[in-house]
């Protein structure tokens, strides 16, 4: 078979980009799940994170704009009647030990419950991990668009509009744009909320991927308590949260197109994915490889194979024997035919065809003494 224009020049010049042409078209046509390994899994989430951060906090603040990006939130909301951050933050802000605790949640359980959660599939449901590690990252990557092209100060740091800065007055370390950490970081990445985005993710997976009820009830609760704190502190509009909200469907949607199912439609475990009569190949990774065919399906392993038969021995050629005569057919008869004997008057024993004979001629012969 001829091979194309592009494949015959590969081949011909060493075949490496054809090697590599194939390689990608192998990978774009096999995008089930790989199994983890925790090193890479870890040094991917560390990589990634810096990436992001440096990626965030290089992003041109523009104080201005983000001042007008607000302001223009905030007439929005009003316009809609929903204009509630200021009230929120204000009566959370009265009870201090409830602010207080607002304040550390913010800061920590942002990352504690998203590491908790990848720890937790990855343990538990290796299978759909990559699928939900994937919807994770693809989420806070979309995010950095939302920071590059639309900064937006977020409300305690608006003009003239009367927010209360919950970790500045209190005194608390909450939050990564207050305080000494405003130096290093960027206070006008406010849209979209990755607070909630990530929350929502965590709230998502915990509720498709978890057994027991009460634990789909706590993540179902994360999110919302999340968006509780996060207009309570006044580092966030509402509206931020429909944006984290979006981000997270475009992390859904990329998981799915790639891995061509949800997470939860994915099998929790390797070994529900492979099954009995399967074996890895080291050359094409972890991915699972039947043994046998569709056409040829296998025996069962407490049945032995049936044996092939032996070959048949040819049959021996027909010799045509004449037909006896009259004669050789009863002396056949006579040889063929068992003797029968019986006692004589003597006790002796004598063939039964001679008995009549032998008794007739003694009886006409006398006894010789």
């Amino acid at each position: 078979m001829a091979m194309p224009d592009a494949e015959q020049q590969a081949s011909q010049s060493g075949g490496v980009p054809s090697a590599l042409g194939r390689r990608v078209r192998r990978a774009l046509q096999d995008r089930s799940p790989r199994r983890p390994r925790i090193w890479f899994e870890i040094a991917l989430i560390g990589v990634s994170y810096w990436v992001y951060s440096l990626i965030r906090n290089a992003v041109p603040e523009h104080e201005a704009t983000a001042q007008n990006h607000a302001r223009w939130i905030w007439d929005a909301q009003d316009a809609m009647g929903l204009a509630f951050e200021r009230t929120v933050n204000h009566a959370f802000n009265d009870v201090t030990w409830l602010i207080v605790g607002m304040n550390y949640y913010y800061a920590t359980l942002h990352f504690v419950v998203t590491i908790a959660v990848l720890v937790w599939i990855y343990r538990r449901q290796p299978g759909r991990y990559a699928a939900v590690r994937t919807t994770l990252f693809a989420t806070t990557a979309v995010a950095l668009v939302g920071y590059y092209f639309y900064p937006l100060a977020p409300p305690r740091l608006m003009d003239g509009m009367d927010f209360v800065d919950t970790v500045v007055v209190h005194g608390t370390w909450g939050s990564m744009a207050s305080g000494d950490m405003a130096n290093v970081s960027n206070q006008y990445a406010a849209m979209p909320s990755m607070h909630i985005g990530w929350s929502a993710w965590c709230g998502v997976i915990i509720l498709l991927l978890a057994k027991r009820r009460w634990v789909k009830v706590l993540g179902v609760l994360y999110p919302a308590v999340t968006l509780v704190v996060i207009v309570a502190t006044a580092n966030h509009f509402w509206l931020d949260a429909v944006g984290g909200l979006l981000c997270l469907g475009f992390g859904f949607g990329l998981a799915r197109w790639w891995f061509r199912a949800h997470p939860q439609q994915l099998p929790a475990t390797f070994a529900e994915r492979e099954g009995p009569g399967t074996r890895r190949d080291a050359s094409e990774g972890p991915a699972a490889v039947p043994q046998t065919t569709a056409a040829t399906p296998p025996a069962p392993a407490d049945v032995a194979a049936p044996r092939e038969p032996a070959p048949k021995e040819p049959a021996p050629a027909a010799v045509t024997v004449p037909a006896p005569g009259r004669a050789q057919r009863e002396h056949g008869e006579r040889a063929g035919r068992p003797e029968r004997t019986e006692h004589t008057e003597r006790g002796a024993r004598m063939p039964v065809g001679a008995s009549a004979v032998g008794a007739q001629h003694a009886e006409g012969e006398p006894e010789k003494s």
